[in-house]
């Protein structure tokens, strides 16, 4: 029987743009909308303009550019750089189940490979939807387990959608695309010790699974080679990171009904600027500070029933949650995240300031925040969020949101996506250059060149 690898390899090279639903189509623009945004506003922070130096000092002048500057940088180095911008503000889409961001190394990847290869928007768009779609199937074979013991789905999962995006664009052979997955799934790599002391190394897993697909590919179509039961193997990824056998694991997720079946369509944008899990809690609090007026100082407590699995992500170690260190500490805390949006009464890309961080009204609220895990809540599948908030005259409010905002249940609409992105982008470019990149990515499949994109993400 082929291998998943094999099978995957198969899938990507026969599959093209007339065989996508028109649904994935349009899904994929606006993904590569939100990721251009999201870069553009990445430039904008500290850790943004360290990556761009890193990438600068990484690599030569050929092939890449950095979104917003135009500076050339290679192709990797391109892919690794926009790929780790679009991280920058924890803003980017996410598959619920695996909790993989897959777009931002998807888009990154493929928008670098277009400066080095004649791409059309519609052969961009195929790439992307079958990279994020292979991303997401294998980030389901067991989900949640990677997160509960350290590793970032991102950093190791969507490695492989990138190598067979860059395989199939740079016209890899099937063998060659399952040495590439092979090579891929050796390099791939993502602990979150970072979530103790609010570094920002978990923000690179993006840009490193963006350049890991295409070295990967570049390796194998130069005669590398690379195990092909890297999924299911003795030592492959499973096996070697789920060392516990009891834990369960349907490998079939990555190959059943390929191209009948898009698990990418489970995957959610973000409304908010913070660990996707945290978005109903958001959304729910901010509901009940509308309606009924709460003032903050008015608040004794702010229960919050949560799944089992969420707790290591965003809930504890307490006193670490209640006290970020940074702004990427602070975007994983439901402590702190819920105290600053109460406080402010939003959440937007300017959240997680340094100021916000250590100011004593917002810490007073996390103090506030308190948890209790509900065996009937869902599983990853599924974002769900409660609040109970108690005020200190007695009053009680409570409110539920069943699905996150931006889910395929609850989804936001091209008009909310595109404030997103105008937001993001004003960043870096002018409100008449914001139109013309929208304009340009909405109509992406009637364009013979995909590189214009980032021609057109340049400053003034």
């Amino acid at each position: 029987m082929p291998s998943c690898s094999e099978q995957l390899a198969q899938w990507a090279s026969s599959l093209r743009f007339g065989m996508l639903p028109a649904d994935v189509v349009e899904s994929t623009k606006l993904r590569i909308l939100d990721v251009l945004g999201l870069a553009l506003a990445g430039l904008g922070t500290d850790y943004g303009q360290s990556v761009r130096r890193a990438a600068i000092a990484m690599a030569s002048n050929e092939g890449g550019s950095v979104f917003g500057t135009g500076e050339r940088v290679g192709t990797t180095a391109a892919a690794f750089a926009n790929a780790a911008l679009a991280q920058a503000l924890e803003y980017d889409d996410t598959h619920n189940e695996s909790i993989v961001h897959m777009s931002s190394p998807s888009v990154a990847a493929a928008l670098a490979l277009s400066q080095r290869l004649p791409l059309s928007g519609q052969r961009l768009i195929n790439a992307i939807a079958l990279s994020n779609e292979i991303a997401c199937r294998v980030g389901s074979v067991a989900p949640g387990q990677f997160h509960r013991r350290g590793f970032h789905p991102t950093g190791l999962f969507a490695p492989f959608g990138t190598t067979y995006l860059a395989g199939t664009l740079l016209g890899l052979s099937d063998e060659q695309l399952v040495n590439a997955a092979g090579i891929a799934g050796s390099l791939a790599a993502g602990i979150l010790e970072c979530w103790v002391d609010g570094t920002d190394s978990k923000y690179l897993h993006s840009g490193w699974a963006a350049q890991n697909g295409i070295v990967a590919a570049l390796l194998s179509r130069s005669g590398t080679s690379g195990p092909r039961a890297v999924f299911e193997g003795r030592f492959g990824l499973f096996s070697s990171h789920l060392q516990d056998q009891t834990v369960a694991r349907d490998l079939s997720r990555i190959t059943q009904q390929l191209g009948l079946q898009w698990e990418s369509r489970r995957s959610s944008f973000k409304p908010f600027p913070a660990a996707h899990v945290l978005h109903p809690y958001i959304d729910a609090l901010l509901r009940l500070r509308r309606q009924h007026g709460i003032d903050p100082l008015s608040v004794r407590e702010i229960v919050c029933p949560v799944a089992s699995y969420i707790v290591p992500i965003v809930c504890e170690p307490v006193a670490e949650k209640r006290r970020p260190t940074s702004t990427s500490h602070g975007r994983v805390s439901l402590q702190y995240t819920l105290a600053e949006a109460l406080h402010t009464g939003r959440l937007g890309k300017d959240a997680y300031q340094p100021s916000a961080i250590q100011d004593p009204a917002i810490l007073a609220l996390a103090d506030c925040v308190t948890f209790q895990i509900d065996p009937a809540f869902p599983g990853p599948e599924r974002f769900k969020g409660a609040i109970k908030v108690v005020l200190r005259g007695g009053a009680v409010y409570e409110a539920v949101e069943e699905y996150n905002r931006g889910s395929p249940q609850n989804p936001m609409s091209t008009a909310d996506l595109l404030s997103k992105f105008e937001e993001n982008a004003a960043t870096v470019l002018k409100p008449a250059q914001i139109h013309r990149l929208a304009d340009a990515v909405l109509s992406l499949e009637d364009s013979t060149d995909a590189s214009a994109l980032v021609s057109l993400s340049i400053g003034a």
